[in-house]
């Protein structure tokens, strides 16, 4: 298991970093780095984990995701596909260390402030989609420009916000091996019994050091957390047309032990009953 932090490989003194994934699953290790993220999924579904946060990803989604945010994209297992995405990396400071402060940028800044947290942009008419494409073939100064007009129209799109964090918190080497280690195992084993003595073993911690540990980390008790996994998972069912499963089978096959345990979570955290949230989603 790959421990935290992650290096962004470099080639030259380019400002803007440009990665494309084309591959069947993605980089699936929970990871920070120093860089802003900006990454566009053309293919691949899976689950999403951001800071405190689980949700999923899917195409035309416009992930952000600020320096030392950590994140890890568990893609869904694909037989005969593979996962897309294109990425931009760049820190505050790439083009100087006062180029954002500068009067004509400064309204960038709410923009740094929502990526401390990460946030996604819906492309539905996949404007932003043209944008990320052309700056692969784009010479190093209409890049630059293409890359700022990409930056604002960013920061002027309507951002559903990804986590709870709020100031960047990066792991020494130790809590990141931890915690990749933790979380990797929730997102292979959620829909089985995870005991607190079990996932406390794989941390290599008391069931009550780490029980604090988790908390201080993710501002949620392992429990909120592996709910959410599960619920999040469930959702991916839900809205799948073609699933004949019945309610029932989704919930035990998500990971919970009984009916109304889930149908009363579920509506705890998504605002309404699974049978509302299918009608919301495929209706």
């Amino acid at each position: 298991m790959k421990v935290l932090p992650f290096k962004i490989p470099k080639s030259g003194n380019n400002a803007l970093i440009l990665q494309e994934d084309l591959e069947p699953l993605f980089y699936d290790k929970l990871h920070q780095h120093p860089e802003i993220q900006m990454s566009y999924i053309l293919k691949g579904t899976g689950t999403l984990l951001v800071g405190d946060t689980v949700s999923r990803f899917k195409p035309k989604d416009l992930l952000v995701f600020g320096g030392n945010l950590p994140h890890v994209f568990k893609s869904d297992t694909q037989e005969e596909d593979f996962s897309h995405m294109l990425t931009i990396f760049f820190n505050r400071e790439s083009f100087g260390s006062s180029f954002f402060e500068t009067e004509e940028l400064k309204e960038f800044e709410l923009f740094f402030n929502q990526a401390a947290s990460g946030f996604r942009v819906q492309d539905k008419n996949e404007n932003l989609k043209k944008e990320f494409v052309s700056l692969k073939s784009l010479p190093n100064l209409e890049r630059f420009m293409s890359f700022i007009q990409l930056l604002y129209a960013i920061y002027a799109a309507p951002k559903e916000l990804l986590s709870n964090f709020t100031k960047n918190t990066k792991y020494t080497d130790t809590e990141g091996q931890r915690m990749s280690n933790v979380f990797g195992y929730c997102l292979s084993n959620f829909q089985e019994r995870i005991t607190l003595d079990e996932i406390a073993e794989v941390a290599v911690m008391s069931p009550t050091a780490f029980c604090r540990f988790f908390k201080e980390r993710t501002n949620k008790t392992f429990y909120q957390f592996l709910l959410e996994l599960r619920t999040e998972h469930a959702c991916q069912l839900l809205r799948t047309p073609e699933n004949q499963e019945s309610i029932a089978s989704i919930a035990f096959s998500s990971g919970f032990n009984s009916v109304s345990n889930f149908n009363r979570y579920f509506k705890k955290q998504k605002g309404m009953s699974p049978r509302e949230y299918i009608t919301a989603e495929t209706g």
